[in-house]
């Protein structure tokens, strides 16, 4: 007899119905927000305190200036041209902005352009997330080290030229901060804290549940770099997950099905409405389905050929359609990315280590030159149009054998016409 875990879900009924609570909250959270945007745009001017997240040098007509990216501390977005040269990421700012009808609803919710007056600039942000952005930075001589090491580390942004060439390589997942880098930081941290644990747990406290008491820690200690990060959408999404996740193992439900991905995503826009228009948290949305397509239609194969293979190989080809529904730049480098994604899950935890203990350089040269391959590129971008119908198709092949099998078909066709145009 094979015992089957229990799922989230005991009827269809109770996830309908709770689909449909989450997509109302959701509809009341987002007509809330445009209460505030009709009243943000009706306003002839609006001063606002914010943090300068990156600055953009541009030039036109002989004359330079700087696109800022600014967080108010009111949670918003916003880029503004500053035509002043003492503007610095990092900096604060408490400035005039000017908002009009241009501006619409969905910039409001996600990054809006919004002309602007700076009135003063602010003392730079002083807190632990700086302190760390400059001791990364003082272990590289390489601006592009920093810059690299910056964004997995804290989600920092990265300079044009280096996200080019990271694009080009394919490995742009491994830089974004995501629910990949939160699984490695589980595994470490788990395990160390296990170590630990173990002797302590035998000793005294044998009926203790090391998964509890141990996870408990890790989550706790996942959490405040959540926050260190700056509460990234895609790194939202996925401590979501693993948070719910370790519940629900914790209390023997099934864990690896569609209506938990399905109830996290409805439920963290109904928590977070702002993520609805960020393109990280959809593409790390889609990450995580095609992982559970691929698991579903892999059991009985071994854990470790899932790993190594189906895994890496099936999301980097099950993404492609979509990916270049966005993304056009491709180059024959990106087939590579699946045997990087595999080195990355040693190289980030090492790469810690090496910070920790002063030698973060330590393989710069080696970095240097993996991005400083000459790249063959060409472009690919597939319309709207097509990029949904390939998502219809992916969400019937979680419920059909024979929509799986036209995916596959789909998604490895495209991949060798694609990439078979370097050779």
């Amino acid at each position: 007899m094979v015992f089957e875990k229990p799922k989230l879900f005991a009827t269809k009924r109770e996830f309908v119905i709770t689909m449909v609570l989450l997509a109302l909250v959701v509809a009341l959270r987002l007509g809330w927000m445009h209460r505030d945007y009709s009243r943000f745009i009706a306003q002839p001017f609006v001063y606002a305190h914010a943090a300068i997240v990156n600055t953009y040098p541009k030039s036109r007509n002989g004359r330079t200036y700087a696109v800022l990216k600014l967080h108010t501390d009111s949670g918003k977005t916003i880029y503004t041209t500053a035509y002043r040269n003492d503007v610095k990421r990092g900096q604060r700012v408490y400035l005039k902005l000017l908002p009009g009808p241009r501006i619409g609803f969905w910039d409001f919710l996600g990054g809006m352009y919004c002309k602007s007056r700076i009135k003063r600039l602010e003392p730079p942000i002083s807190n632990g997330r700086m302190r760390l952005e400059s001791w990364i930075n003082r272990q590289h001589t390489d601006p592009d080290m920093q810059a690299f090491y910056r964004a997995i580390f804290l989600a920092a942004p990265i300079p044009k030229t280096l996200r080019t060439r990271i694009a080009a390589l394919g490995v742009s997942h491994l830089v974004a901060l995501s629910g990949f880098h939160l699984g490695i930081l589980w595994g470490v941290l788990y395990g160390v804290l296990l170590w630990g644990y173990r002797p302590m747990q035998q000793r005294y406290f044998p009926w203790r549940l090391a998964l509890a008491d141990v996870g408990a820690v890790v989550m706790i200690l996942l959490g405040a770099y959540l926050w260190l990060t700056g509460l990234p959408p895609s790194l939202v999404r996925s401590y979501a997950m693993l948070l719910v996740g370790w519940g629900m193992v914790l209390m023997g439900i099934e864990l690896v099905s569609f209506t938990f991905l399905a109830t996290i995503t409805l439920a963290l826009l109904a928590l977070f409405p702002l993520l609805i228009v960020s393109l990280g948290f959809w593409l790390s949305v889609a990450g995580v389905f095609y992982i559970f397509l691929v698991l579903q239609y892999c059991r009985g194969v071994h854990a470790r050929w899932i790993s190594l293979l189906c895994i890496p190989v099936g999301i980097f080809v099950l993404m492609q359609p979509l990916v270049h529904g966005i993304f056009p730049l491709t180059t024959p480098y990106q087939l590579l990315s699946p045997l990087l994604s595999v080195g990355f899950i040693l190289f980030y935890p090492l790469s810690l280590l090496l910070h920790f203990v002063g030698e973060g350089g330590a393989v710069d040269n080696i970095l240097t030159q993996l991005f400083s391959m000459p790249t063959v590129t060409s472009e690919h971008m597939l319309s709207g149009w097509v990029v949904a119908g390939y998502a219809v198709l992916s969400f019937l092949s979680a419920f059909r054998r024979w929509a799986m099998v036209l995916l596959i078909a789909v998604a490895t066709g495209y991949a060798v016409y694609v990439f078979g145009s370097f050779l």
